[in-house]
């Protein structure tokens, strides 16, 4: 066990020494967090809106100020015919137009939203919160009552931040970088310097000599994971509704998960450039696109479905976003614990299997 310890050491000091490593582990998951949480919003902000209206009456104006004084709508400018605002959007200096028919105060006629719809998903957005806002004002100023009008309650997320969706996401892609390519990368370097069959004839067993390389990067994952909760919470505001040893219970095994991910990968690559190519191409774009973490499994074709169910990122954001967003208990998240448990065990059963048959 001393043997072991010592093992242990000296792989921690190979990636303290790294500065490269070092960048990567704790300088990725901060720039990402910054990047998904702050940058790349799918919130509804500051859309640039054009109001097309014949005559400014008071109702009028009462309507565009509710949507001008909200944090969603910025009204820039005022025009007088549907061509004009078209004309806006067209030349990219206006998101929307509120087009107001001429007989609206006088005989309660009519609204048009003329949207951009290059980007299908915002522009449905644009619409949704027009039409709440004006819809309100509709019933509150000038006492119309909107006809098929629907309550709508939105549970877990009301202020509908996108960083609630993303932050899941973050854990699973970066758990899985982390545990998979960098311990694979580990392994691989040291078949490639050919130091790798030094350490396996020293006293120690070549399982332990794995399992001493996997040790450090198991708690560097952990740190990350403390390190990504806690930007979630006080620098996102994403709330943890749910258990905290249950989120560290199936990041465990997500962990393990990765970890043997990253050994099995090491058997097949010979060297680092292989295994770095390898990681990314089976983790880094399928963990991004067929997850769940970016887009809606369920509007996926039936056969990305099948590919996506062979993703373990899809179950652990999945287990993520109920235990952080709607705070459920274990019952609600068995079904992800078993199917990454079972993936974990066919992963390093297989990798283990594969490393000794390479070892004779």
């Amino acid at each position: 066990m001393k043997e072991f310890w010592s093992f242990i050491i000296k792989e921690t000091k190979h990636i303290t020494r790294d500065v490269r490593t070092m960048l990567i582990l704790f300088g990725m998951p901060v720039v990402q967090m910054l990047l998904f949480g702050f940058a790349i919003s799918t919130d509804v902000r500051n859309v640039r809106t054009v109001v097309v209206a014949s005559q400014l009456d008071h109702q009028t104006q009462r309507i565009v100020e509710a949507l001008d004084q909200s944090e969603y709508f910025n009204v820039t400018v005022w025009v007088h015919t549907p061509a004009e605002a078209e004309r806006l959007i067209r030349n990219q200096k206006a998101d929307m137009a509120v087009v107001f028919s001429p007989d609206f105060a006088t005989k309660h006629g009519g609204v048009q939203l003329i949207i951009d719809g290059a980007d299908p998903n915002m522009a449905q957005q644009y619409s949704n919160y027009a039409s709440q806002i004006m819809g309100t004002q509709l019933m509150n100023v000038m006492r119309i009552e909107v006809p098929n009008s629907v309550s709508s309650k939105m549970l877990y997320n009301p202020q509908m931040k996108s960083s609630y969706n993303f932050v899941p996401g973050i854990m699973g892609m970066l758990l899985m970088l982390i545990c998979a390519m960098m311990t694979s990368i580990s392994i691989v370097r040291e078949k490639e310097r050919g130091t790798m069959e030094v350490l396996l004839v020293s006293p120690v067993r070549p399982l332990l000599i794995i399992l001493s390389k996997a040790v450090p990067y198991l708690v560097l994952a952990f740190a990350v994971l403390l390190s990504i909760l806690l930007m979630s919470r006080y620098v996102l505001n994403v709330p943890i509704a749910g258990s905290l040893w249950l989120i560290l219970l199936v990041s465990a095994i997500y962990i393990l998960l990765g970890l043997s991910l990253g050994l099995l990968i090491s058997t097949v690559a010979k060297t680092q450039m292989v295994a770095l190519l390898a990681s990314a191409i089976m983790l880094l774009m399928p963990t991004s696109l067929l997850s769940g973490m970016m887009f809606p499994i369920e509007s996926m074709p039936s056969v990305l479905q099948w590919v996506s169910a062979l993703m373990p990122p899809r179950y652990f954001i999945s287990a993520m976003r109920k235990l952080l967003i709607m705070g459920v208990g274990f019952r609600h998240i068995a079904q992800e614990v078993i199917i990454l448990s079972a993936m974990t065990v066919v992963f390093l059963t297989t990798a283990l299997l594969k490393f000794n048959k390479r070892l004779e």
